[in-house]
This record gives C-alpha cells, sequence and structure tokens, in this order.
C-alpha cells in the first residue's frame, strides 16, 4: 500500500463505495480501507451450499434516486416481491392488501372489514400518493412528528393501525412504537408508490459488489482495520497512511470511537431465520413473494416471506426458502423454536420438518430516525476529515449511498475540486 493517497475512505460498506466511487470519477488517488473479509457492511449475503442468505432480511427499491443514478440495475437482475402484505388473523384467515394496480384480485379483501374500514384504507392510499407526488425537500422541510401521530391526525382508525400499519411498518422501521418521524415515513411511501421492493438475484451482497467493481484494481483493502484517523492520515495497524483528505464511512458506533464531534444515534435491532420449507412452493402464500405479518401479535415474528417465490437462485434445485425476521438480538438457537411455531400460524402449516439453515442477529440494524428529523446531518468535520453514512441522511440504501457522494463532494471541494454530474435525492 502506498504512503500516500489522495483520499483514505474508512469502511467498505454501501456509503463509503459510493464516496469512493464519485471521489475515483474525479481522478483522485483513493485507498478504502475494510476492516472485515468483504465489502458490504450491513448489506451482506453468505453464499455456500446453494443458499444465499442475506444477513438480515433487506430489500431494495429501484426507485431510490441516488441508485438509479449510479447502479446498473440490469445487471443485478432485480426480483421483485409483490406490493402488499398478507395479514394473518388468530381465527385462521388471512387478509391480503396490496396495490390495485399490480394485484386486482385482492381488492375483495381490501373492501372487507377485518382490518379496519375502507375509509381508513382509502385514507392511507391517499397519504401513500400526496408522498409519492411532494418534491422530497418538500417532505424534509415539513413541520416532524411521529408516524403514529400522523396517521391518526389522517383519520386512520384504530383498527386499520393495530392490523396492518403497525405489523408492517415495524418490520420498516425495527421499532414497534410507531415513533419514527413522519418525514422518513413519507419518504418510504413515496419509494413504495413509485418502486417495487425487490432483492437482487445473486442477494442483497451483489449491491456493494457492483460499487467495488466500479473501481479501480485494488483500491479496496479489506481485512484492514483502523484505528486512528486524523485529518492527515490514517493508522492501520502499523502503517500508517497520509493523505489529504478522510472519510470515516463506518458504522455509527465505529465512527463514535474514530471521530471527535460525532455521536451514534440510537440503534434499532433485528434477528432474522432462515428455513427451508420441504414442501409445494404453492402452498405457501400461493407461490406469491408477499411479506406475511400478523394482525394480532401473537409471536415474536414482525414479517415472514418465502424468498425463492421472488428469487429462486436464493436456494439451488427448486428449494423454497423462508426468511423470518423479530425484532431485537434473540438467542438464534435458543429462540428458534418461538419463531418456527410463530411463522406455523402464520403460514397455517406444520415446520416441524422445516430445516433451519442460518440466523442473525443484527444488534445495529438501523439507526432510529425520531422526530425531528435530520435529514441532512453535516458530513464535513473540518480540516480534510468527513463523515459518511445512513445515520447522516435516512436510514435506508439511499441513505447510505447519497450520504457517501455528499461526503466525497465535500472532499473534493476541500481539494479544489469542482463535482460534476451530482444531484441529491432522498
Amino acid at each position: 500500500m502506498a504512503d500516500r493517497v489522495d483520499a483514505i475512505v474508512v469502511g467498505a460498506g454501501l456509503a463509503g463505495l459510493s464516496a469512493a466511487r464519485q471521489l475515483a470519477i474525479h481522478g483522485l488517488d483513493v485507498v478504502v480501507l475494510e476492516s472485515s473479509d468483504e465489502v458490504g457492511g450491513r448489506v451482506r449475503t453468505d453464499r455456500a451450499g446453494g443458499l444465499q442468505l442475506d444477513r438480515g432480511f433487506q430489500l431494495f427499491n429501484p426507485a431510490y434516486p441516488e441508485a438509479a443514478r449510479v447502479l446498473d440495475y440490469a445487471a443485478l437482475d432485480l426480483k421483485p416481491l409483490v406490493p402488499g402484505v398478507i395479514v394473518s388473523h388468530t381465527n385462521g384467515r388471512s387478509t391480503r392488501l396490496g396495490d390495485p394496480r399490480r394485484k386486482p384480485g385482492w381488492a375483495i379483501d381490501a373492501i372487507g372489514p377485518a382490518t379496519g374500514s375502507l375509509l381508513s384504507k382509502a385514507r392511507f392510499a391517499k397519504l401513500a400518493w400526496q408522498a409519492s407526488r411532494t418534491p422530497v425537500r418538500t417532505i424534509i422541510e415539513s413541520i416532524d412528528t411521529t408516524t403514529g401521530e400522523k396517521l391518526r391526525a389522517a383519520g386512520i382508525d384504530e383498527r386499520f393501525i393495530e392490523q396492518v400499519l403497525r405489523p408492517f411498518l415495524t418490520g420498516v422501521f425495527l421499532e414497534q412504537d410507531l415513533a419514527t418521524s413522519r418525514r422518513f415515513l413519507d419518504l418510504v411511501l413515496r419509494s413504495f408508490v413509485r418502486g417495487v421492493p425487490s432483492v437482487p438475484a445473486r442477494g442483497m451482497q451483489a449491491i456493494p459488489e457492483q460499487l467495488r467493481d466500479s473501481l479501480p484494481v485494488g483500491s479496496v483493502r479489506l481485512n484492514t482495520p483502523v484505528s486512528q484517523v486524523s485529518s492527515g492520515s490514517v493508522v492501520a495497524g502499523d502503517a500508517s497512511i497520509a493523505c489529504r483528505a478522510v472519510i470515516v464511512a463506518t458504522d455509527p458506533v465505529a465512527a463514535e470511537h474514530l471521530v471527535t464531534g460525532v455521536s451514534a444515534p440510537k440503534g434499532n435491532s433485528v434477528t432474522t431465520w432462515y428455513h427451508l420449507a420441504p414442501v409445494d412452493p404453492q402452498s405457501l402464500t400461493g407461490g406469491d413473494a408477499v411479506l406475511v405479518v400478523d394482525g394480532d401479535r401473537r409471536g415474536p415474528v414482525v414479517n415472514t416471506v418465502v424468498l425463492t417465490h421472488a428469487a429462486p437462485a436464493y436456494a439451488s434445485d427448486g428449494r423454497v426458502l423462508v426468511s423470518s425476521s423479530a425484532l431485537g438480538t434473540h438467542d438464534t438457537v435458543a429462540d428458534e423454536a418461538s419463531v418456527r411455531a410463530h411463522i406455523a400460524l402464520l403460514y397455517g402449516t406444520s415446520t416441524r420438518d422445516w430445516e433451519s439453515v442460518g440466523a442473525y442477529a443484527i444488534p445495529y440494524a438501523l439507526p432510529a430516525m425520531v422526530p425531528p428529523l435530520d435529514v441532512r446531518k453535516p458530513v464535513d468535520l473540518g480540516s480534510g476529515l468527513f463523515v459518511a453514512g445512513d445515520h447522516r441522511d435516512t436510514a435506508s440504501i439511499q441513505g447510505a449511498m447519497v450520504s457517501g457522494r455528499r461526503a466525497a463532494d465535500a472532499a473534493l471541494a476541500h481539494l479544489g475540486v469542482q463535482p460534476i454530474g451530482s444531484r441529491i435525492g432522498s
């Protein structure tokens, strides 16, 4: 490794790789230092035995403006989920709710009263439609409240909130109190209306891998933990590397330890289990790749989905792979039985012979997005030191990527280079 470069990026997650890409296309000599054995940060996929297990259930929305600007969607081969949700009830029945433009056959369930009044559903649909047509700047400058306060102010009844919205949004925000900023809710609704949540055919790690491959060969150094950062150098192992700019793009907790003046927001945690189900694929959700939630919250699982209904490559040889997630960090072995029992209720079938093939407890999966939410936290710390990550923007792939480019643009300005082709979206 050279003992001097133009810029060093600490962390090869989405934010760090996005920052490095922006610096490299402007001709800077940039090195990315990553402590783990692969790129991706919190967006990783373990591939073995014909299985692709994302480290924590995650989805990608092609409507993210920064991702659309940077990524090659055709190469990612995105596999969409059904834009909707199946709500499981205690009486053994289930209600299918979704975008009528894409699932017209589900309209009868939407009309029924099991999950709240038709008026409440119409009011929520109006909220989502309005968010999709509202400029991002207007959203982030709006008066902020909690998600729960916004939903009730819109006249949405408690039954629809408790049976559908709370279970569904718990899986999105990784918190069950609807305490997340309404600004973030509006940004999420905007992306849901404009795009369909998907997974890349090769797993979520295909996204950071594509960013890595856009960099000059040798730019990313794996298994290289950084112990010290200053405005003009980085210490990695026994080496001190001089540079003109440093971008710290680690997870928020690591950034707080490395950089004075950066505070990690409270983090929301999640645990995800994967099972192979030896069943006819059509017997689970009719072959639809759709989230299933519990309207009555009878167990720990906040959502579950048959991933191979969307992306068969997640399990080779026609096997059926199911992902199920619960809030918090669980003992993945001791708590597996309660998860298995809960998903049996959700799918209405025995799970006794389902094979557990993986589990991931993620202590800091997302930064909490509480009001008042600042969607544009500073990335320039002064004297050639910068910070990036979803904790600087929004808790999303979009937030991570756009924060990386914001930090890179600030670094370019510091170095006297005019950024080109930049537009900030959220």
